[in-house]
């Protein structure tokens, strides 16, 4: 590679690298492995049962 190639290069690695960069990320973009969750009828389920355990003493 001479010169010119290698800066062209460059020049084409710090623009994809800006690029990613300027992209927001939410926070459960970057694990594939999270569930998002977005059913409403084991929220209310769950909050019951926490409001249960609140109640208790262990």
């Amino acid at each position: 590679m001479n010169e010119k190639q290698l800066a062209k290069l460059i020049k084409q690695n710090q623009a994809k690298a800006q690029a990613k960069a300027q992209k927001p990320r939410s926070g459960r973009a970057f694990d594939p492995t999270l569930v998002t969750n977005n059913e409403e009828e084991g929220d209310a389920e769950r909050q019951q049962l926490f409001k249960e355990l609140k109640r208790r003493e262990f």
